[in-house]
C-alpha cells in the first residue's frame, strides 16, 4: 500500500530502542526485509506510536488520516479513538516492564520510504540529536488518545485490519506472508 497520504518532511524523525547507548546509527538491511538497500530507519512523529512496544512484541495497528477514515474506524473497530493498536494479552507484563528510549534525528539526511507510510530512510550514518526515556508505555498510549488493546486473538484483528481499507501496520508476526493490498507488514 505504501503511503496513503502525501509525505511531508517533519521537523524531526524518531527511532525507538530498548538500548539507551546507541551512539551512531549505520545503514543496515533489516532481517525482516532482506531485499532492500542498507539504510538507517526512522519514523515520523505521527506514526511513532507504532513503536511504543518491546521490539519483538507482535502487534497490529489501524488508524485514520481523515474524517471519513475516522468514521470507518469508529464503525469497524467500535472505538472513539483515531488509532487502535493491539497486542497479545500475554505481552502485557513485557509492555509494563519495557524501558524504551526515543532517539530524535534531524530530518535532513532522510527521505520517505515509499513502501510504508511514516517510514523514512537515510543511506548514510546518522547521529541522534537527543535521546529520552519514553516512560510507561500504557500511559503513553492513553495520553496520546490511542486505544491500546490486549487481545486473545491477534490474528483475527490482523485479518480485520487487512480487510478494512484503512492504513495499518502489522509487526512481528512469525507467520507473515505477502498480503494483497497490505499496508506496512513486517516480519521478525
Amino acid at each position: 500500500m505504501g503511503w496513503t497520504i502525501r509525505p511531508e518532511v517533519p521537523a524531526g524523525l524518531l527511532h525507538y530502542s530498548e538500548d539507551a547507548d546507541i551512539r551512531e546509527f549505520r545503514p543496515h538491511v533489516p532481517r525482516s526485509n532482506p531485499g532492500v538497500a542498507p539504510a538507517v530507519w526512522a519514523i515520523d512523529p505521527a506514526r511513532a506510536p507504532l513503536y511504543w512496544f518491546p521490539r519483538n512484541c507482535p502487534r497490529v495497528a489501524v488508524w485514520a488520516n481523515d474524517a471519513g477514515g475516522a468514521d470507518r474506524l469508529r464503525a469497524l473497530f467500535e472505538t472513539e479513538a483515531t488509532r487502535v493498536q493491539a497486542i497479545p494479552v500475554e505481552w502485557r507484563d513485557a509492555v509494563d516492564d519495557c524501558r524504551l528510549y526515543e532517539y530524535r534525528f534531524a530530518a535532513g539526511p532522510f527521505s520517505p520510504w515509499p513502501d510504508a507510510e511514516g517510514q523514512w530512510v537515510a543511506h548514510e550514518p546518522v547521529v541522534a540529536e537527543s535521546i529520552e526515556p519514553v516512560g510507561p508505555l500504557v500511559q503513553k498510549h492513553a495520553a496520546a488518545g490511542i486505544e491500546l488493546r490486549f487481545v486473545d486473538d491477534l490474528p483475527q484483528l490482523r485479518t480485520q485490519a487487512l480487510a478494512c481499507g484503512l492504513p495499518f501496520s502489522i509487526v512481528r508476526f512469525p507467520d507473515l506472508g505477502t498480503f494483497p493490498g497490505s499496508g506496512r507488514v513486517e516480519g521478525t
